[in-house]
């Protein structure tokens, strides 16, 4: 989510989310902490989109909620297509969506917006550029250069070169490959590896790609009407997307190829291709179920073939390799990227960015879009290029460039952390209930139940002690501790009552804090204590 400010206006240029890591227990998704909009929600002129992916789009709903009125919203038809649909399934309505031709122009505010087509894993990918009377700032989204695109539209060189003749202020480039040399392959080379490598297949063939990469489910559906297969959609997003995809005219299917999953088992198995959502390993997604045999229409066995046609994502590597291995202990085989060249980054490589910047040739650059490693690498290309080092602008979030006439520097923070997402609620980043998550999950828990007297505070009953999740107990071990907690609990019982201590408050901090100390010296663990006085 990228802000730009014009005289107290604002554009805003994608609103996307991240996906929680290990740690976020029991966290579904992750927003940006979008305070700074809430505040400001009367000037925001209009919100751009790139493209339709999760980390650009996903938090939309979670911001028209926030902001009331909304502003328009402009995209690519496909990508106005997946927001209108994300819109729907969250019941907001009546949302001002405006799908717009790359090359169009518009007016909001003190802004004239225009998009730039670009290459990407999505179709429909733009670059934004917003013309402002100090110059052009260049938005990128992601992307790369595609000389041979499946859909024939490589991306827009000749007007990135205009505007970097008419001159551009700024340029935001996305820093997603910046440590990866050379420049990506064509994802025309993808169509021709499946098809040769389906053809090897002799039973049921598996295919799981992002459903969002509407090119590659097309050339599955390619490579399959060449080999005489029917191909199920398998997922309700890739359902979605593609039926989405088709209604614009960016996909299709030769008619009668299409079958529903529950058709798979009408069909001899060297006659099928099913194309499933869960490449990332997804807990709830159609090919995990699979693996882990629960999925209601499609049971996997000896002689398929699951064939990978995306990379994990940074910290999705466990679930997928899980995943994997689950399929392998079916006895199915399973192909990668790292076999066979299946799949295609949509992001550019350091050449590309090189292009980009020597297309454009900017005064100023702000490499952004990952993480440190990747913005400092993407720093040192701009540098090699030929940006002067004190115009190349290492920022981060909630860090503000400020540009006038004068040049440009970071002004003060404002704050841009994270805020996440549990079930339908939105949450503070430093969420109490996150840290006691983590401690339950690490070092479980104990229940401490004493029951005082209401006069003068001693205990009148057995302490009772419950705990769950508590590491390296055992059988004997265990009753031992427990005779040994109760002890604990009447000793400091015992002193409280001496010291003439008989509030229930002051009671449970001592009993936490002696519990706390003797667990700690029995176990070297640091398990969540919650003691219960009960006055009787």
């Amino acid at each position: 989510m990228t802000v730009v400010e014009l005289d107290g206006r604002i554009v805003v240029v994608d609103t996307g989310l991240m996906f929680p890591t290990a740690e976020m227990l029991g966290i579904d998704l992750v927003l940006p902490d979008f305070s700074y909009l809430r505040e400001r929600a009367d000037r925001i002129e209009a919100i751009v989109l790139t493209h339709g992916h999760e980390d650009h789009v996903g938090a939309l709903p979670y911001v028209l909620r926030e902001i009331g009125t909304p502003p328009a919203i402009y995209g690519g038809p496909l990508t106005i297509g997946l927001v209108r649909s994300k819109l729907e399934e969250h019941k907001i309505r009546d949302t001002p969506l405006r799908a717009i031709d790359a090359g169009e122009r518009f007016r909001a505010g003190p802004f004239e917006i225009e998009t730039i087509h670009m290459s990407h894993s999505i179709p429909d990918a733009r670059a934004v550029a917003l013309h402002t009377a100090l110059g052009v700032v260049l938005i990128t989204g992601d992307y790369r250069f595609d000389q041979t695109p499946v859909d024939g539209r490589p991306a827009d060189l000749a007007r990135l070169a205009e505007l970097g003749s008419e001159g551009v202020l700024c340029l935001c480039g996305d820093s997603t490959n910046a440590d990866r040399p050379g420049v990506v392959l064509s994802e025309a080379s993808v169509g021709p590896a499946l098809e040769a490598e389906f053809a090897r297949c002799e039973g049921r063939i598996i295919v799981t790609c992002f459903a969002s990469n509407v090119h590659r489910v097309q050339q599955v559906i390619d490579a399959a009407a060449q080999l005489d297969r029917r191909v199920a959609l398998v997922g309700r997003s890739m359902r979605k997307n593609f039926n989405i995809a088709s209604n614009l005219g960016i996909a299709e299917a030769p008619s009668g190829l299409l079958i529903s999953p529950k058709e798979i088992e009408d069909f001899p198995d060297h006659r099928v291709i099913a194309i499933s959502t869960g490449s990332q390993g997804e807990p709830l997604s159609a090919l995990r179920r699979m693996a882990f045999n629960d999925h209601r229409d499609i049971e996997l066995h000896s002689g398929d073939t699951v064939i990978f046609s995306a990379t994990p994502i940074p910290g999705n590597e466990r679930s997928v390799n899980e995943t994997i291995d689950r399929i392998y202990e079916i006895g199915a085989r399973v192909i990668t990227p790292r076999d066979v060249p299946i799949h295609v980054s949509g992001h550019g490589s350091q050449e590309e960015l090189k292009l980009m910047l020597n297309l454009t040739r900017p005064r100023h650059v702000i490499p952004f879009h990952g993480d440190h490693k990747r913005i400092n690498l993407h720093a040192q290309l701009a540098e090699a290029v030929g940006i002067p080092p004190e115009r190349i602008h290492r920022g981060r979030n909630g860090l503000p460039l400020e540009i006038d006439a004068d040049g440009a520097r970071f002004g003060d923070d404002v704050g841009a952390g994270m805020i996440f997402v549990d079930g339908v609620d939105i949450g503070d980043p430093d969420d109490v209930a996150l840290r006691d998550r983590r401690m339950l999950s690490a070092d479980g828990i104990f229940i401490v139940v004493a029951t005082v007297s209401v006069e003068d505070g001693s205990s009148v009953a057995t302490p009772e002690i419950i705990f769950r999740g508590v590491p390296f107990l055992e059988g004997s071990e265990t009753d031992g501790l427990v005779d040994e907690l109760r002890d604990v609990v009447e000793d400091s019982l015992g002193r409280a009552a001496a010291d003439g201590v008989t509030e229930a408050v002051v009671l449970q901090q001592d009993l936490h804090d002696d519990i706390a100390s003797f667990v700690y010296d029995r176990l070297r663990r640091r398990p969540m204590i919650l003691p219960v006085v009960v006055e009787v």
